[in-house]
């Protein structure tokens, strides 16, 4: 926006946090993984001629079209909420009580995943029980993948025998998109990776180590990680603008707030039903560039989103899958981003794809954040996808 506009414009970044942190890396650090380059000072993520105002926001008034602060109040004519998602511990009874980041663990906080690093390497035996609260969460894959890699961690330790690996979610298979749950839901029987499916975890007993579903299902642990309930940031919630977990209403094409005048959402603060992934939000962001430099012309928003989404999901020994599906049309077997050639395989392993997710490291820092022209279009493309047959797992 800021290579878009005039200098009649002024484009302000409101963020209080000194440093941008690299949330991909955090599934790795309890593997071992270096936290070399996962942290870089904010001010060198923003371009020359965006403004950083490190405050924290305390409500937003749209009606007034002005936000409160906690050093002061600042005035827009258009707002873009991209607060993200944040985890919540503490709405699940008993998670941060006796055992917590001792017993049971998250792994989507920095401080998190190093309190898990030093639990995995003394593990030796037991079982060790993957947990999503409810959904929706960010990176829905993530718990897949640390399934994934535990089996290989636990198996190169020589100690896989001895530990048994359970994976318990509210949904209904592995993933939400039929072939996907189907394709995914085959690795986590072969890895011999136990499902406990519709588990709508409601407490934590820290004490005994069990972890309590609503309909009455315990599951015991030596060793629980937790993907805790997510919300919306804090200051929506306060001003009234999110839902029952603080995500804002959001028409699902454009990106406008409902009901807001000039007011868009991103990313994970919205309340699509599309993936709180990273992706999602830079092919929003593409989108909302063109919307927003419409509006300031005079014109009206393109519906032009369509909740395109992709990732990587590591599954472990050096393989990876990709995947790429959007609001209508699930995760599809085929080649990526060009037909026939790939090189990248979809809903398929290869080493590839593994390759391709650690050089997203480079290519995040190098190219998403000082937002270069890349070669991937922001909506969601059906060339190299095939229609796979019913049932098949590919």
């Amino acid at each position: 926006m800021r290579r878009r506009l005039g200098s009649d414009w002024r484009v302000a970044v409101v963020d209080p946090d000194v440093d941008h942190l690299y949330q991909p890396g955090l599934l790795f650090l309890p593997f071992g993984g270096s936290e070399k380059g996962m942290v870089r000072p904010r001010v060198r993520t923003l371009m020359r001629g965006v403004d950083w105002i490190r405050d924290r926001v305390v409500t937003v008034d749209p009606a007034t079209q002005s936000i409160k602060l906690e050093a002061g109040d600042l005035r827009y004519d258009l707002l873009v909420i991209a607060s993200g998602s944040r985890i919540r511990p503490d709405l699940t009874e008993g998670l941060t009580g006796k055992g917590w980041r001792e017993s049971a663990f998250d792994f989507y906080t920095l401080d998190g995943a190093r309190a898990l690093r030093e639990a995995m390497a003394r593990m030796r035996g037991g079982r060790v029980v993957v947990n999503i609260v409810e959904m929706p969460i960010k990176c829905p894959v993530a718990p897949l993948e640390f399934l994934f890699l535990a089996d290989e961690f636990f198996t190169r330790a020589g100690v896989r025998s001895g530990v048994e690996l359970v994976y318990a979610t509210p949904l209904d298979g592995a993933f939400t998109r039929p072939l996907a749950s189907r394709t995914l839901g085959h690795l986590l029987s072969q890895k011999k990776i136990r499902v406990e499916s519709e588990f709508a975890a409601s407490s934590v007993d820290g004490e005994a180590k069990k972890l309590v579903s609503y309909d009455g299902r315990t599951l015991d642990y030596d060793l629980l990680v937790s993907i805790p309930t997510h919300s919306g940031a804090e200051f929506l919630e306060t001003s009234g603008l999110g839902d029952e977990l603080a995500f804002v209403p959001t028409n699902k094409l454009t990106l406008a707030a409902k009901g807001l005048a000039n007011v868009f959402v991103l990313g994970d603060a919205t309340d699509l039903p599309s993936s709180k992934a990273g992706s999602v939000a830079h092919f929003q962001a593409e989108l909302l560039a063109e919307n927003l430099t419409r509006l300031i012309a005079g014109k009206a928003p393109e519906p032009t989103f369509d909740g395109h989404a992709n990732c990587f999901i590591e599954t472990g020994f050096g393989k990876a899958m990709l995947i790429d599906f959007n609001y209508e049309t699930e995760p599809l077997p085929g080649r990526y981003p060009m037909p026939g050639i790939g090189p990248l395989t979809l809903l398929g392993e290869s080493r590839l794809n593994h390759l391709g997710k650690k050089a997203f490291h480079w290519l995040y820092w190098n190219g998403l954040l000082p937002a270069r022209p890349l070669p991937l279009g922001a909506r969601m493309s059906m060339a190299g996808k095939r229609l796979a047959p019913a049932g098949a797992t590919t």
